[in-house]
């Protein structure tokens, strides 16, 4: 009789074992249903390894998303200079992430050029110092030729203003002024109307005009 009570436990064990087992599984697959990607209206992936399907999600759709606005801006501008390499020292001694020469970065008070390739924060602060330095030196250009076309290009502020990072704030005002005829290419052939064109469109209204910034 004992043993047939111990045999009826040992059954009841297994079964209440099995069931948990399958009801953790099903939770595990709604949870993982709720959050998918296809199925999110906000919120996040579900924490951990993520599926198959997940893994293709954040391959087709890269995240995060940089909007047409400064951070979107700042870094096509540095993938297009360096891939977005801080530590990038080009042919003609251009360094970091945003390829500054030596006499550019004189203006915007860094002396170091050895400890400045070295200092991703400090990268930062400098080209967003130069991009507000350029835009109070340019500030009557973008309020007189934004929304004209030149050689069948909108003209923009951020247009303007990775132009100026190319080439400098005075051939930019000479392209300008002459109607899109002033014809400017660095070293490697990259014309002032390439960069009017490829970053064109983005809002850098939040950028202010300093003729004094310093990273």
């Amino acid at each position: 009789m004992s043993k047939l009570i111990g045999r009826k436990t040992i059954v009841l064990c297994l079964m209440i074992i099995v069931s948990l087992g399958f009801t953790h599984t099903n939770k595990d697959v709604e949870v993982r249903k709720i959050m998918h990607p296809d199925n999110l209206v906000t919120g996040e992936l579900e924490a951990g390894v993520p599926t198959a399907s997940e893994i293709i999600f954040q391959t087709e759709r890269p995240i995060p998303f940089l909007r047409k606005e400064f951070n979107g801006f700042k870094e096509a501008l540095a993938f297009k200079e360096s891939q977005g390499n801080y530590f990038s020292i080009n042919t003609y001694g251009y360094m970091g992430k945003y390829q500054f020469g030596t006499s550019t970065l004189h203006l915007i008070g860094v002396y170091n050029p050895n400890s400045f390739l070295k200092n991703p924060a400090l990268q930062e602060k400098a080209f967003l110092a130069y991009t507000s330095r350029n835009k109070w030196v340019l500030r009557r250009d973008i309020n007189r030729f934004v929304g004209k076309r030149f050689n069948g290009i909108k003209i923009t502020e951020s247009g303007i203003l990775a132009a100026a990072h190319l080439a400098g704030p005075g051939h930019v005002k000479k392209y300008l002024r002459s109607g899109g005829k002033f014809q400017f290419a660095d070293a490697y052939g990259t014309t002032i109307k390439d960069y009017m064109k490829k970053f064109s469109g983005y809002d850098l209204s939040a950028i202010p005009a300093n003729k004094k910034a310093k990273a």
